[in-house]
């Protein structure tokens, strides 16, 4: 293996504590505690892994937390009334509805509820729009842990060719944005790309959020590229990554693991994303 390990769980853990110094900083100085609002619909047991884990990381960086557990059976318009009166309340910073909820409710009529200023995932029209106007804003989770691993690992992101495998809302479409903005020259391939090995060839820093286990290979790889593996897959062989991570690890520069590369990023960028609504609303008050 030749690759620099890029380790999402030490760079989490670094981000973590700049954040509860920070908070302890904005407390001091006069501030509010900053307080998260977690909802969970239904009893899907990875879905409480993650709300347990954020609830968790809340307490470890002083900010305080408010849980609503719903049944599975709450209707749309009873979670869209909860979710319009967390915005209502003065005494909550930030909103994280679990997703994805059960079928019978719109996870898009659930964000489009949220309020845009409690926004803490990155997930309302209203933050999609600040991000791609470059104007400041909530970033989705996930995208704003990609480039901060991207940091942390020295890459130079201004002039690099970055392709990005995946255009979803939650990752592929911000991290455009946000790599834009560091003046990369940015791609988006996807499932109708043509010759995609080639398009991935090009780039000096590869990031995979397709979904897809271990569809990116040592044939998608330039010799030195930073790559970074979104995907979270789950198999008969256990978690794996959108990329062969044993085949690309031998060609690329840095790469993230799986488990333990972008997964630990995204709470602690919800622990950022809180303490910075938190610090807005106290300078609209």
């Amino acid at each position: 293996m030749s690759a620099k390990i890029i380790d999402g769980k030490q760079v989490s853990t670094e981000v973590r504590e700049r954040v509860a110094d920070q908070v302890a900083e904005f407390i001091a100085s006069g501030g509010h505690q900053p307080v998260l609002a977690t909802v969970l619909v239904g009893d899907d047991p990875a879905s409480h892994v993650y709300v347990a884990n954020k609830i968790k990381a809340c307490e470890a960086v002083g900010i305080g937390s408010v849980h609503h557990e719903l049944p599975a059976e709450t209707s749309q318009d009873d979670l869209l009334t909860l979710v319009r009166a967390l915005g209502d309340d003065d005494g909550v910073d930030g909103i994280l509805v679990q997703l994805p909820p059960p079928d019978h409710i719109d996870p898009d009529a659930v964000i489009a509820a949220i309020d845009p200023a409690k926004d803490v995932d990155g997930l309302t029209a209203t933050s999609a729009g600040l991000l791609v106007g470059g104007r400041p804003g909530l970033v989705s989770c996930t995208p704003a842990g990609v480039i901060e691993l991207l940091d942390h690992a020295g890459t130079e992101l201004e002039g690099a060719e970055a392709v990005i495998v995946g255009r979803s809302n939650l990752v592929g479409k911000p991290l455009i944005s946000l790599l834009l903005a560091r003046n990369a020259t940015v791609t988006a391939a996807h499932s109708r790309t043509r010759d995609l090995p080639a398009v991935c060839r090009r780039a000096d820093v590869l990031i995979a959020a397709v979904g897809v286990p271990e569809l990116l290979g040592a044939e998608h790889v330039k010799p030195g590229a930073t790559v970074i593996d979104v995907g979270i897959n789950r198999t008969d062989d256990g978690l794996k990554g959108d990329v062969d991570f044993e085949a690309v690890s031998e060609i690329a520069g840095a790469i993230t693991p799986v488990p333990g590369g972008v997964g630990p990023m995204t709470i602690a960028m919800l622990m950022v994303n809180t303490l910075a609504a938190a610090k807005s609303r106290s300078k609209q008050s």
